[in-house]
C-alpha cells in the first residue's frame, strides 16, 4: 500500500539524477573495461559496472511505476568501445576510489530526503555497494602500492581546550603567522589535492580527443584551473613542512579517437565541477583556520564561474537534458 503513494518531488529528483549519473557511469566504464590489462584492476571495474547497471534497471522501475517519463540519460551512442586505450590501469583505480567516495556521499544524503520504501531500499544498497566498491579499490590499489597515505604526525599526548581566539587566524594571512594545521583541515586538504590531481588527468585526456575546438578548449581550461588549485593546497602543506599526496603512474596516452561523445564529455566535467564544489563547502565549514576556509569560498567561486560556461556550453549545443519541471501557476492563470 505504502508504494502507491506518489513519488515525492525530492524522490523524483533523486531518481532522476541516479538515471543520469548511473548511464553515464556504464559508458565511462565500457570503454575502461575494453582497455584494462591488469586482471585485479579490471575485476574492480567489472564491479563497479555491474553495480551501475543494477542501479540503472532499478531506477528504471520506479520510474515506471510512478508513470514518471524515463530520461534520455546516455546510451552506446555515447561511446565509442573501439576507441584505443586514453589512460592507464593505474587512473582507473584512482579514479573508481574517487567515484565510490561521490556515491556513498550522493547516495548519502539523498536517502535522508525520502520516505518510500523502495526508493529508501534502493539507495541504501546503493550505499552499501559504493562502500563495497571503496574497499576493493582501497585493497587492490594498497596491495599494488599505490594509496596515497596521509602523512603520519606528531600530536599531544594530553586533551586540551581552544582557549584563545587566534587560534581561527586570520584570513589575511600575508606572512604566513597562522597556527599550524590540524589535523581535519590536513585531512580535507589532502583529499581535494588526490580529487584535483585526478580531474586533471582526466581532463588532459578528454581534451585531445574532443571532436570540436570549443570542448577541447573548455577542457583545457578545466585542467589548469585544477592545476592551479592543486598549487594552492599544495602550499597550504608546505608552510608547515607536510608532504603533497601525489598519485603516480595515472598517464594519458597520445590517442586523439574519442571514445565518448562530446556530450558525454561534458557532463562528465560538470560532474566533476558539482563534486568539487561540494567537497570545498564541507572542507571550509571543517576548518577552524579562517584563511583555509576563506580560499575554499574563493576557490568555490572560480570553479563555479567554470561550472556556468559549461552549462551554456551545453545548453547551446542541446545536450542538457531538463529535470522535472512543475507547472508554472502564474503563467498559466494569465492565459
Amino acid at each position: 500500500m505504502e508504494e502507491k503513494v506518489r513519488l515525492t518531488s525530492s524522490e523524483i529528483s533523486v531518481m532522476w539524477s541516479s538515471y543520469q549519473n548511473n548511464s553515464f557511469s556504464i559508458c565511462t566504464l565500457n570503454h575502461f573495461l575494453a582497455n584494462v590489462d591488469d586482471p585485479n584492476i579490471r575485476s574492480v571495474l567489472q564491479y563497479s559496472y555491474e553495480i551501475s547497471e543494477e542501479n540503472l534497471q532499478k531506477t528504471r522501475k520506479i520510474l515506471m511505476k510512478d508513470n514518471q517519463p524515463i530520461p534520455i540519460g546516455f546510451t552506446k551512442d555515447d561511446v565509442n568501445q573501439s576507441a584505443p586505450r586514453l589512460y592507464s590501469d593505474a587512473f582507473y583505480l584512482y579514479y573508481l576510489k574517487n567515484m565510490a567516495k561521490v556515491g556513498i556521499s550522493v547516495y548519502g544524503i539523498a536517502l535522508t530526503t525520502t520516505a518510500r520504501s523502495d526508493v529508501r531500499s534502493m539507495l541504501s544498497e546503493a550505499i552499501k555497494t559504493s562502500t563495497e566498491l571503496y574497499n576493493r579499490t582501497t585493497d587492490v590499489l594498497v596491495e599494488k602500492g599505490l594509496f596515497i597515505r596521509s602523512p603520519f604526525v606528531t600530536t599531544p599526548d594530553h586533551v586540551d581546550f581552544i582557549e584563545k581566539k587566534d587560534y581561527l587566524g586570520s584570513p589575511f594571512n600575508l606572512i604566513n603567522n597562522n597556527r599550524p594545521l590540524n589535523v581535519v583541515e590536513i585531512t580535507h586538504i589532502e583529499a581535494n589535492i588526490e580529487a584535483n590531481i585526478v580531474g586533471k588527468v582526466l581532463l588532459s585526456g578528454l581534451s585531445h580527443v574532443a571532436k570540436t575546438k570549443q570542448v577541447s578548449q573548455y577542457c583545457n581550461r578545466g585542467k589548469e584551473i585544477a592545476n592551479k588549485h592543486v598549487n594552492v593546497f599544495t602550499d597550504m602543506l608546505a608552510n608547515d613542512e607536510l608532504p603533497t599526496p601525489m598519485p603516480w603512474d595515472i598517464e594519458v596516452t597520445d590517442s586523439t579517437t574519442s571514445p565518448f561523445s562530446d556530450k558525454l564529455i561534458m557532463f562528465h566535467t560538470t560532474l566533476m565541477i558539482a563534486s568539487s564544489i561540494s567537497n570545498y563547502a564541507t572542507s571550509a565549514a571543517a576548518s577552524l583556520r579562517t584563511d583555509i576556509s576563506a580560499s575554499y569560498i574563493r576557490l568555490s567561486g572560480e570553479t563555479a564561474l567554470y561550472s556556468k560556461d559549461g552549462i551554456n556550453i551545453m545548453i547551446k549545443n542541446h545536450w542538457l537534458e531538463q529535470p522535472p519541471q512543475i507547472p508554472d501557476h502564474k503563467r498559466l492563470g494569465k492565459n
